[in-house]
């Protein structure tokens, strides 16, 4: 069943007016966030506070996943700039902590993984004391792509499986075991790294499943993850199947910390990279 009208604790407003000054800066550096290509609810907030999470390696993404409005074209070149120009951003809002992603590039051979390194050496070089954090496509599971991300020591590396095995038909071109995979992977390559990942709820998923998930994720070494309701960006995307009320939201967080996740961050309007300095380094 399709639902539309959202309850009362998803009433948050954007206000256009309150982005200016980022926008600003985003233009004048030519980059791109996945704050503005998600339509994300959280914009006004984020911006307000100087915050964003920085989308690398173009907006088009080589994959179809049906609830993502990240642009399905066919993407450019990668930019060997665009560190540069990242770090230059992050010196200028004076950010403590950074969150950078990218759509999934499987037109590369390295699926971007190069230029996620470089992207953490330039912000090392630009603003030391920054912690970084990376919320990385599955590089098609390889594992000499996973390696030279880890190589680079970002202070925390996500991927987010984003839901339970019976729906990822939502994720085409990706696969639940090969994303645990990535997370294992990471694990091992680099143990004194945090790994992380995210779940969208209201997809039609049950309890039992998001708890067999939260088991996988541990067994995987994961210790931070993030969960927070789906939105449909339009009608053409996957719709809800179901509004998650706040009091669930806190149950599925208790679960998780009760078989060992570091943090958990559960609630309505949590994303990936929301209030993600929270976790810890």
């Amino acid at each position: 069943m399709k639902i539309s009208r959202k309850p009362e604790w998803l009433q948050k407003r954007i206000n256009p007016s309150a982005h200016a000054e980022m926008e600003r800066l985003l233009g004048d550096l030519q980059l791109h966030t996945v704050c503005q290509e998600a339509f994300c609810p959280n914009i006004t907030e984020c911006f307000r506070s100087r915050q964003a999470t920085f989308l690398i390696l173009g907006r088009r993404c080589t994959r179809l996943c049906s609830f993502c409005n990240v642009t399905k074209e066919t993407p450019l070149p990668a930019d060997t700039t665009e560190p540069g120009r990242v770090a230059e951003a992050i010196r200028r809002l004076n950010l403590g902590h950074v969150v950078i992603t990218s759509p999934t590039r499987d037109d590369l051979e390295d699926g971007g993984a190069g230029l996620y390194a470089a992207t953490v050496a330039a912000i090392r070089e630009t603003s030391p004391r920054t912690a970084i954090e990376l919320l990385i496509p599955d590089f098609g599971g390889e594992r000499q792509a996973l390696a030279m991300v880890a190589r680079a020591c970002p202070d925390i590396i996500g991927h987010n499986l984003e839901t339970v095995p019976r729906l990822y038909q939502i994720r085409e071109g990706a696969d639940y075991r090969r994303s645990l995979a990535v997370l294992a992977a990471l694990h091992e390559l680099a143990p004194f790294l945090k790994t992380k990942s995210g779940l969208m709820v209201g997809l039609g998923e049950t309890e039992e499943e998001l708890g067999e998930v939260f088991q996988e994720l541990r067994r995987a070494g994961c210790c931070y993850l993030s969960i927070g309701q789906y939105l449909a960006p339009s009608k053409r995307h996957h719709p809800v199947r179901a509004f998650i009320e706040p009091a669930l939201f806190e149950r599925y967080r208790e679960k998780a910390l009760a078989i060992g996740f570091a943090h958990v961050e559960s609630g309505p309007y949590v994303r990936s990279s929301y209030h993600a300095a929270e976790y810890g380094g």
